[in-house]
């Protein structure tokens, strides 16, 4: 009886272990790939938040100035607190944030019941070379939208416009009683509006 040589074993499991070896490391090459776009991506969605929050703070800084500007109107509040009154010039501010992440951005309104704005970025580096084809030119372009809310409500004077007495200012943290002859201390952007990302 011919009993077979641990030499042939050897030399049949060799080939199986090559394959099963290049089958991990393609695995692991995949799972590479997988991560490089993910971080990618991630780095978009980062910029897009973080310009779509910029645009919306910038203009909700100017409706803080224009509220300011005619605290003793209370007939133009309402009309400020719904966002009118003061040219939406954001964008500029977005680019910029997009800049900072390595990103360009596309910047318009937001479509909705709130001002704001709607940013689409897209990063400036590729996800890069993988085991994947046509990702080393492939970059990530994600989308981000941020409001502006108002956090502040008002009994709306009677007709006539401005009097001696003024609404009383009623916002999340504080009700504020504003007197004519004292507005040295006024509410702050952060009182008036609260800029925060869509859900």
């Amino acid at each position: 009886m011919t009993w077979p040589s641990r030499g042939s074993d050897t030399g049949q499991a060799f080939p199986i272990y090559i394959t099963v070896v290049a089958g991990l490391l393609l695995l692991a090459f995949a799972y590479l790939a997988v991560g490089q776009a993910a971080a990618n991506r991630n780095g978009a969605q980062t910029a897009a938040d973080a310009a779509a929050l910029a645009a919306a703070l910038d203009t909700r800084d100017d409706l803080a100035v224009e509220w300011k500007a005619n605290v003793l109107d209370p007939t133009k509040w309402q009309a400020i607190f719904d966002g009118d009154g003061v040219p939406y010039a954001g964008c500029g501010r977005a680019q910029q944030l997009a800049a900072q992440n390595d990103a360009t951005a596309d910047c318009g309104p937001a479509a909705g019941l709130l001002p704001g704005y709607t940013v689409e970025v897209e990063t400036n580096k590729p996800v890069g070379d993988s085991i994947i084809p046509g990702t080393e030119t492939m970059h990530s372009v994600e989308t981000a939208t941020a409001v502006i809310e108002p956090l502040c409500t008002f009994e709306p004077p009677g007709e006539g416009g401005e009097g001696d007495v003024l609404p009383e200012l009623s916002c999340k943290d504080r009700d504020w009683i504003l007197k004519p002859d004292d507005l040295d201390v006024l509410p702050e952007p952060e009182d008036l509006f609260d800029v925060h990302l869509a859900d």
